[in-house]
């Protein structure tokens, strides 16, 4: 009895070892390695071509976006056309399209270098480097057509990923839940990307504890296991120049531990040459993909005797439609405690039942990401009847309080530092209080509150304090004051502007801004020069009123950036009636002053890019003060009231109660973030220039510049060299860091 057991065994032993060779599930493990995982395409594609059938696919990190995307149907030459069109500069880092922001966001994301959380006057650090909100909404995208599995083994290939729990630091399987949820926090990388909640447990990149997970396939039926190796090897001392490298390092000293036991658990090893590159070499993604693919191929013998034995061979894949539209059925938000239901439809700009763009929803989604109030947008589309349900699960953002620094230098203002603290939901959910302080050679303040009613019109309160010294030509002085003054050449003027605004505005589709409001603004112009020759208490003194004026503007602004713009429109027109004044000089009389600028820029090749504009101003009513006239020259951005930047003259170097300039300038980016500049700019100015008619004629004025420009954390790096052909002289002009 007992051999005839012990014969039944063997025979059953030889006939499932025999099903196993003839029809063998293969397990695809792909490891986690940033950048280097491009390789794992390489490997793929090399797989396809021996028609290797893939039963499981398991991976860690960049190991899980590319097997998870495998899973759901995307051929290997599909995915290398994905990752060569992502930008993962914009991946990465979190940004966000200009056109995302409302104004206010914008001059915010302009003009701060170091935004940092200051809740009870602690200064803390972000919990990584991005959100990761823009990898979300890619994988979110890609994966719609399987947004009704759940469960990971019913995708067209079964797959799970590994991920790390950061409170216990356990290893966590997720092989069910939503996908782009799960790629993302599998793909949490430390530092980089601030870890992931699902189902209550927060969650990193599971790298940091199982970075090859061949058991797990082991596990789950795979009998020959094929495995891609892309992480690092430890790195010499030379080579660990930044904290990002040094934490890397570290996290790969248990992972390179366990690679001799993983190693032997594996059937087909695969380890492709990637040395020269770095978790962060997306800019060699070419040389990545082809270095797997060069891998791979040493073994494609193996491969093709391994699709030998598989009965159900590999298939061809039909290619994933894009999806255009959607019909969104109902919209359920859960997670907004402190923002209403009506604020985030509103940024959404959603309106439902009706179908939608998938560009329309990316953009409301970038709308309500670029407020700054959600530390991360989680969303689904789950199919109902012929539409979706858009369920929204969002996490506020904790910190209501910011610090935010930055540094500039020109040759007006000269050096500043500036500290702004900024506070959110002070009197109400949708609100922002900011207060600037620029410490430096010239003291200057901004307070701004900011009432967020979306599309509906806004709220604001500003007041300003704006000063400044620089020197001018004494007939300059004497052809717009009617100075005389004997051996005098220069002039030092100090300029000190006190504005306070209350005003409304609306907004349309992001770009369009109309606002109207009132303003007090108190001038004080005065001159150490002429009053050190008379101590009398007026002497030196041009001006110290107060002007009270009701301003109206439109602002449309679509340009991709505000400094070194690549494509866009560009409009900004400003109407202030000067209704009265504390009449300091005694001659005032109402005014009105009218200027718009419009600007066009288009990049007629990849490298180039060309910025036409064209701007005007003009005096209606009384011209005895001439306190509020156009003042050109110099160069430089966000100049207060008419001052106005010209190549070629001086700051403050042209006047006139109006004016008309042309400015042409050809970009080359010729690096990246570096920039070689070419300009020409033309003006008439002149008192009633548009009454003569003399605006037509030839340019009185002309100026030209050649500069050079570098993209920096701290804002724009440019130096500019100009000359006039009428003052027969140049300038040069430097200016370092984002202007405020």
């Amino acid at each position: 009895m007992n051999k005839k057991l012990l014969f039944l065994l063997l025979f059953l032993t030889g006939m499932l070892g025999h099903a196993q060779q003839e029809d063998p599930k293969v397990g695809l493990v792909l490891s986690g390695g940033g950048a280097k995982g491009l390789a794992h395409i390489g490997v793929l594609k090399v797989l396809e071509e021996a028609g290797v059938r893939i039963d499981y696919i398991g991976g860690t990190s960049m190991g899980a976006i590319v097997g998870a995307l495998y899973s759901a149907g995307y051929t290997s030459q599909q995915l290398d056309s994905i990752f060569k069109e992502t930008n993962f500069n914009f991946l990465i880092q979190d940004e966000l399209p200009r056109s995302a922001k409302t104004f206010y966001e914008k001059r915010d994301s302009e003009k701060y270098a170091i935004t940092l959380p200051f809740d009870d006057f602690n200064v803390s650090f972000p919990s990584a480097l991005s959100r990761g909100q823009n990898v979300y909404n890619l994988m979110s995208k890609l994966t719609l057509h399987l947004n009704d599995k759940e469960d990971f083994s019913n995708l067209p290939i079964p797959f799970f990923a590994v991920a790390t729990d950061v409170e216990t630091g356990e290893e966590v399987i997720l092989d069910s839940g939503h996908l782009p949820q799960a790629i993302s926090a599998s793909a949490a990388i430390p530092s980089l990307f601030s870890p992931v909640m699902v189902d209550s447990r927060l969650l990193t990149d599971g790298g940091v504890v199982n970075n090859y997970p061949v058991m797990e396939l082991r596990k789950r039926g795979a009998e020959i296991i094929i495995g891609v190796d892309v992480q690092d090897t430890l790195r010499s001392r030379d080579e660990l120049r930044s904290v990002f490298e040094i934490l890397t390092q570290v996290s790969n000293f248990s992972t390179i531990a366990d690679m001799e036991e993983n190693i032997a658990n594996t059937d087909i090893f695969i380890k492709p040459d990637i040395r020269p590159f770095s978790v962060m070499s997306f800019d060699k993604g070419n040389e990545i993909i082809d270095a797997g693919e060069a891998a791979a191929r040493s073994q494609l013998a193996k491969f093709q005797e391994l699709a030998y034995k598989q009965k159900d061979t590999f298939f061809e894949r039909q290619p994933i439609p894009a999806v255009e539209s959607l019909f969104i059925n109902d919209v359920r938000i859960e997670g907004n405690t402190s923002y209403p239901r009506a604020y985030i439809l509103g940024k959404l700009k959603l309106r439902y039942p009706d179908t939608i763009t998938y560009q329309d929803l990316k953009v409301g989604l970038n709308n309500l990401s670029a407020t700054g109030n959600f530390h991360r947008i989680n969303y689904r589309l789950v199919p109902l009847h012929s539409g979706y349900v858009l369920v929204m699960q969002l996490e506020e953002n904790p910190s209501k309080t910011l610090l935010r620094l930055g540094l500039h230098y020109d040759k007006i203002y000269q050096s500043a530092a500036l500290f702004n603290i900024t506070h959110k939901s002070l009197l109400a959910t949708n609100d922002a209080t900011s207060l600037d302080v620029a410490l430096g050679d010239n003291f200057r303040y901004d307070f701004n509150y900011y009432l967020d009613k979306g599309y509906y019109w806004s709220f604001g309160l500003k007041s300003r304090l704006n000063s400044f010294s620089h020197g001018v030509s004494f007939d300059f002085a004497r052809e717009n004051a009617g100075i005389e003054r004997e051996g005098i050449n220069q002039l030092e003027i100090d300029y000190n502007d006190f504005t306070n605004q209350v005003y409304v505005e609306t907004l349309f589709q992001q770009v369009f801004s109309l606002g109207m409001g009132v303003e007090h603004k108190y001038l004080k112009i005065t001159s150490e020069t002429l009053g050190s020759s008379e101590p009398s208490e007026t002497a030196g003194t041009f001006d110290k009123s107060n002007y009270y004026s009701s301003f109206g503007y439109l602002v449309y602004d679509s340009r991709d950036f505000k400094y070194f713009p690549t494509r866009g429109i560009y409009f900004d027109g400003d109407f202030h009636w000067y209704l009265l004044s504390s009449d300091f000089n005694d001659n005032f009389s109402p005014f009105s002053v009218a200027k718009g600028t419009v600007g066009y820029v288009f990049s007629p090749t990849e490298k180039i890019s060309a910025r036409i504009s064209s701007e005007a101003g003009f005096r209606i009513g009384s011209r005895a003060n001439n306190i509020f006239d156009f003042f050109l020259g110099g160069y430089g951005n966000d100049f207060i009231n008419n001052f106005t930047p010209f190549y070629g003259y001086p700051f403050i170097g042209i006047s006139g109660d109006s004016y008309i300039k042309g400015l042409i300038e050809l970009d080359y980016n010729f690096m990246q973030k570096n920039h070689f500049i070419l300009s020409a700019n033309y003006a008439n100015v002149q008192n009633e220039l548009f009454e003569s008619g003399e605006w037509i004629s030839r340019p009185f004025y002309s100026g030209y510049a050649v500069g050079y420009g570098l993209e920096t954390f701290l804002g724009p790096v440019e130096v500019k060299y100009s000359i006039s052909p009428e003052l027969k002289e140049s300038h040069w002009f430097l200016s370092l860091g984002f202007w405020f």
